[in-house]
C-alpha cells in the first residue's frame, strides 16, 4: 500500500478521534478538573456529564462570552468533517479549506483555554487546539504530493 494511501486512511480516523480528545482541560485550584469535549463536558467533581446542546439550552444564561467558542468550534469542526466527507465521496476536496477549519477550531478553542486561565485560579489547556491541528496538518499533507497542493492528486499515487 502507498504510503500516501496510508496517510489519507489515517488523516480520515483521524477526524472521529478528535471526539474522543478533551478539546480543553480546566483545572480549578489544582483539585477540580473539568474535560470539555465535541460533544460535551465532563466535571471531576463531582463526576457528571453534560452534552453540548444541555450546557447551550440550560446552562449558558450569565455566562462569559469567551464560552461561546466552544460551540462555535464545534461547528467550525463539524464543517470541516462535513467537508472531508463530501470530498472524499465526490473526488473532489479542496484540502485547504478542510484544513482552515480545523485550524479555525483551533484558535476557537485557543480562546476558550485563554478565558478561562485568565480567572483567578484556573489554569485551562488547549489540548483540542494542538489535536485540530495535527489533524489539519496530517490531512493537509498526507493528501498532498511533495507538499504542493496538486488538485489532481487523489492520495492514491505511490510516492516519489
Amino acid at each position: 500500500m502507498a504510503t500516501s494511501t496510508v496517510r489519507s486512511r489515517l488523516a480520515m480516523l483521524a477526524f472521529p478521534g478528535l471526539l474522543a480528545v478533551p478539546w480543553s482541560v480546566q483545572v480549578f485550584s489544582g483539585r477540580d478538573a473539568t474535560l470539555l469535549f465535541a460533544w460535551g463536558l465532563v466535571n471531576t467533581t463531582p463526576p457528571m456529564v453534560t452534552t453540548l446542546p444541555e450546557f447551550l439550552f440550560l446552562y449558558t444564561r450569565g455566562l462569559p462570552e469567551y464560552i461561546l467558542a466552544w460551540p462555535l468550534s464545534v461547528g467550525v469542526y463539524a464543517a470541516a468533517v462535513a467537508s472531508a466527507a463530501i470530498g472524499r465521496r465526490t473526488g473532489r476536496e479542496d484540502r485547504r479549506v478542510t484544513a482552515g477549519l480545523l485550524a479555525v477550531a483551533a484558535v476557537a478553542q485557543a480562546q476558550l483555554a485563554w478565558g478561562f486561565s485568565i480567572q483567578p485560579n484556573r489554569v485551562a489547556w488547549p489540548v483540542g487546539s494542538a489535536a485540530l491541528l495535527a489533524v489539519a496538518a496530517v490531512h493537509y499533507r498526507g493528501r498532498t504530493r511533495n507538499g504542493a497542493d496538486d488538485p489532481s492528486d487523489d492520495g492514491d499515487a505511490p510516492d516519489d
